[in-house]
């Protein structure tokens, strides 16, 4: 049973802190206790800003001995709620933001070791600078940190080529639970000594350790790259031409993004600056970047031949390849900007879903008829990463429904879709993370081995329950046959 902080421990804690690294003021931490989106709002009784990990685990070793929650956040862009505290304001908020230092990186190991509170952008910025990328990237690169991203193993634009963040990270260090230091920072090819704890680590949200630092995968830099624009009667058509291509090019083949017409339209219609890539109307557009490193020719003359030979056999509908820059960033302006068109349409019921990639274009065409057939009225827009099978399925309230249909419809919504992607195979949660948005959906939904083992393995490591409380994990309460708070 976790406890609230008491006097004693939050005076021994400024004590060792000092007023850079503890704050109970409320303009302070204001800011932190709302998640990105604005649907859930915590309360803590202080924020905690170490800045080195000798000073993450004293303070473990501190919260443990009384059994006071922690909630570890970086940059706050949790898309479920995350890294927002209780409610209930009996926990402590560790900010990891002031551990920003990257503590090697080489373009000999093609490896970068940074702290948690290093934010992705700076990340991209020190690797050039050296010839090399970090490459994994997404919308929040400019706020999100490497702990968050770690602890969430996010995805982005990049997965079908080089992977989520387990395939990137090469090593962990970490605090437990008990205030441990876990050191598993070397990247070590070969390492039999049992279970693999950095990859426990991964994606825990914060929930059996917190995450200090991560020694990250680095590639060599984009010498050239090529982005084009298709227009395609049908997203079977497009998976078929992603395989084409990754015959054609190989692995210069590095994102494939798949954006239905009503896509396009909402941002054309709600974001200033913004064009249609190509003259004529398309069910389907696809925005593919082929990239060669430094030395390599450019992927431009094999990715302009092998559309041109798709467009011969009616594989595709129409192209066009950006000839320059400032076009190619227009393109992925249009991608990048469906969410920002989606806010100002009006509400919507946002669904991070993964399916197998084969499936995918079918469970996107049919989910979204069979969602429409039993909600009248809404619209469904499915867009995502089709080489990875990652759906963004988004469906959109009635014309004229307010704000208030979320909490209203949008759970009912909710949970059919869900129960379409379980049916299908499928995962709730492709990239975001579960966080407390969809701890009852997870709890309802996965298998019982997969929750058991999870269970497990939080008793083990968190036997206090101290570690981000109520996200990923769900604590079923045999005496309330509900899900635990």
């Amino acid at each position: 049973m976790a406890n609230p902080p008491s006097m004693q421990l939050l005076e021994t804690l400024a004590a060792r802190l000092g007023p850079k690294g503890f704050t109970r003021d409320e303009r302070d931490l204001t800011p932190w206790l709302e998640d990105w989106r604005g649907r859930y709002r915590g309360a803590a009784a202080a924020m905690l800003s170490p800045s080195t990990t000798a000073e993450v685990a004293e303070i473990v070793r501190l919260c443990a001995a009384e059994r006071v929650p922690l909630v570890p956040q970086g940059g706050n862009t949790s898309m479920v709620g995350g890294a927002t505290p209780p409610a209930q304001g009996g926990a402590l908020l560790l900010s990891l933001r002031r551990m920003t230092a990257i503590r090697s990186l080489s373009d000999v190991s093609n490896s970068a070791v940074c702290e948690a509170g290093v934010i992705l952008s700076r990340l991209h910025e020190a690797a050039a600078e050296v010839g090399r990328r970090f490459p994994l990237t997404l919308g929040a690169r400019g706020s999100a940190t490497i702990g968050g991203l770690v602890s969430t193993n996010a995805g982005g634009t990049q997965v079908l080529r080089f992977g989520t963040m387990r395939s990137l990270v090469q090593g962990i260090e970490a605090v437990l639970a008990d205030g441990s230091v876990f050191d598993g920072l070397t990247p070590l090819k070969k390492d039999n000594r049992g279970y693999d704890l950095r990859q426990l680590l991964i994606g825990a949200e914060g929930t059996l350790g917190i995450v200090t630092a991560a020694n990250l995968k680095l590639v060599p830099a984009i010498g050239s790259r090529s982005v084009a624009w298709i227009g395609l009667s049908s997203a079977e058509a497009a998976l078929r031409l992603l395989r084409e291509l990754e015959v054609s090019l190989g692995d210069a083949v590095e994102s494939f993004e798949l954006v239905p017409e009503t896509a396009l339209d909402l941002v054309l219609a709600h974001v200033v600056g913004t064009r249609a890539p190509l003259g004529g109307r398309h069910r389907w557009h696809v925005l593919a970047e082929a990239t060669a490193p430094a030395g390599a020719p450019s992927p431009e003359a094999e990715l302009g031949k092998a559309l041109g030979e798709a467009l011969e056999r009616g594989l595709i509908e129409d192209a066009v390849i950006a000839s320059s820059e400032a076009q190619a960033e227009a393109f992925w302006r249009i991608r990048d900007s469906i969410s920002e068109a989606e806010r100002k349409d009006g509400p919507a019921a946002k669904h991070d879903i993964s399916v197998d990639v084969a499936a995918m274009p079918d469970f996107m065409t049919g989910a979204a008829a069979a969602v429409e057939a039993r909600f009248p009225g809404t619209r469904v827009i499915a867009f995502g990463h089709l080489g990875d099978g990652n759906v963004h399925f988004n469906v959109r309230a009635p014309e004229g429904a307010g704000p208030e249909w979320l909490e209203e419809a949008a759970p009912e919504v909710t949970r059919f879709v869900h129960d379409l992607v379980t049916e299908a195979g499928g995962s709730i949660s492709a990239e975001h993370g579960i966080g407390q948005m969809r701890l009852s959906e997870l709890a309802r939904l996965a298998d019982p081995a997969r929750l058991g083992a999870m269970r497990a393995i939080k008793q083990a490591l968190d036997p206090h329950g101290i570690m981000n409380p109520g996200k990923l994990v769900p604590l079923f309460d045999l005496a309330q046959g509900s899900l635990a708070e």
